[in-house]
């Protein structure tokens, strides 16, 4: 199906044509629980079934839906293809990554070390050295040696809340804090956190993502900003910036940077999907033809953004270029 977004009415940003929006209802015989997306190296889409505990997979062309199963107490979060093409997903229910090969469909699980107090199991990035780093909510962060399969754990400063990760295009590890309201680059020689505070107190960092020249833009979910983090300023008045998102009372959870810097957000409040441009500091915002879409982790590939309403069972796409 395809539809037209609706324009937010908010005087002061700018407005483009409303992109066409098509979507693809989730034709399963149970609910899924979709919550993030991924782009697979086949021209489908992958999607983490929190609900049914499944790696999902469609082809945008069909509109066709497979679900792999993860195992028994499945509840996967976040997912990413790797840089082996295959599937990796931060499965709660288990305690584990799970890596699903692709395209033969095999399910290996890194399970964390027994013993391990729940650990709420996030979303994970690749860094520099190959291996994946992963963040749990419980106040964990850890780690896959891809070479051995061994996992590791280390205890998150400020304890409870990490949250998002992602890797710049050289491969340093940032992960950010939503309860503790900070975010941090991995040594990813010794596991350590080194903080980096936002300006705003209390901010609710909830995703973050790098753009190509590896400034941090992180979501702010308490605060309904956008931030950005320049690692490479020398001046410290150049190392924030932070931008209100349009409208009475916005509410940011998503951000993801698309081949052009564009900069992706999800507004939960408005039931909005939001482009900033940072070149022009400019918002444009558009409604979704569903009511409380809830929009989790937004990816791309060159070209698209994805969005997964896990509110409606619907993944949506947007092509970026608009």
């Amino acid at each position: 199906m395809t539809f037209s977004l609706g324009a937010l009415a908010v005087p002061g940003i700018g407005h483009a044509a409303a992109p066409a929006l098509q979507a693809w209802p989730l034709a399963t015989a149970q609910r899924t629980g979709i919550h993030d997306v991924a782009p697979a190296p086949d021209g489908g889409v992958w999607f983490s079934a929190q609900r049914s505990g499944h790696l999902g997979w469609f082809d945008p062309a069909t509109g066709r839906v497979e679900l792999i199963a993860l195992g028994a107490g499945s509840s996967p979060h976040g997912v990413i293809q790797g840089p082996d093409r295959a599937a990796w997903l931060t499965d709660g229910g288990q305690q584990a990554i799970a890596r699903v090969s692709w395209p033969d469909r095999r399910v290996r699980l890194y399970k964390l070390p027994e013993g391990t107090p729940y650990a709420n199991l996030n979303t994970c990035a690749f860094g520099a050295d190959g291996n994946l780093w992963f963040t749990g909510q419980a106040g964990v962060i850890g780690k896959v040696d891809t070479k051995t399969g061994e996992v590791a754990l280390r205890e998150a400063p400020r304890g409870r809340g990490p949250y998002g990760i992602c890797a710049t295009p050289r491969g340093d590890v940032w992960y950010c804090s939503l309860a503790g309201s900070f975010i941090a680059r991995i040594d990813l020689a010794s596991g350590d956190s080194h903080i980096v505070e936002p300006p705003t107190k209390d901010q609710g960092a909830r995703r973050v993502w790098s753009d190509s020249l590896g400034r941090i833009w992180v979501s702010e979910w308490n605060s309904s900003n956008v931030s950005m983090h320049d690692p490479r300023a020398r001046a410290a008045v150049d190392r924030w910036r932070t931008w209100k998102l349009p409208g009475a009372n916005p509410r940011t959870y998503a951000v993801y940077v698309d081949e052009r810097d564009m900069v992706w957000l999800s507004d939960f409040a408005a039931n909005a999907v939001v482009r900033f441009d940072p070149r022009r500091e400019a918002f444009e915002s558009w409604r979704h033809p569903r009511e409380a879409a809830n929009v989790r982790q937004i990816l791309g590939r060159r070209g698209e953004v994805w969005l997964p309403e896990s509110g409606t069972e619907v993944a949506t796409h947007l092509a970026s270029v608009v």
